[in-house]
């Protein structure tokens, strides 16, 4: 699967972004999909996880304000975040994600990613 991540900006602290992550190979429907981001200095981690049948999991720094989804005839999935603040500065990028565990897989590839800086 080659990824495109896109949508990131610079915010000011309570706005709103909407990330976009374009997705190809004809695998992309049966996959799990998340969307991790990388703060500088700091391990990649997940944030939002959805499966292939739109079931949705967040990381509790997140919940309540991003939401992840997907539309699979498009192979597409989006994140949309809500009432952003400064520690969500990072790059983020999708990618598949695992079924079960809550962790970040050792992939070697994450695709280009987007840069979300939100100011104070």
């Amino acid at each position: 699967v080659q990824l495109q991540a896109s949508g990131g900006g610079l915010v000011q602290s309570g706005g709103s972004l909407r990330l976009s992550c374009a997705a190809s190979g004809s695998s992309f429907s049966i996959n799990h999909m998340g969307w991790y981001r990388q703060a500088p200095g700091k391990q990649r981690e997940l944030v939002a996880r959805i499966t292939y049948g739109g079931n949705t999991n967040y990381a509790e720094s997140v919940k309540g304000r991003f939401t992840i989804s997907r539309d699979n005839a498009r192979n597409m999935v989006y994140l949309r975040m809500n009432s952003l603040k400064p520690e969500d500065t990072a790059v983020y990028y999708c990618n598949k994600a695992l079924a079960l565990a809550w962790e970040v897989p050792r992939y070697d590839y994450w695709g280009q990613g987007t840069q979300v800086t939100v100011s104070s």
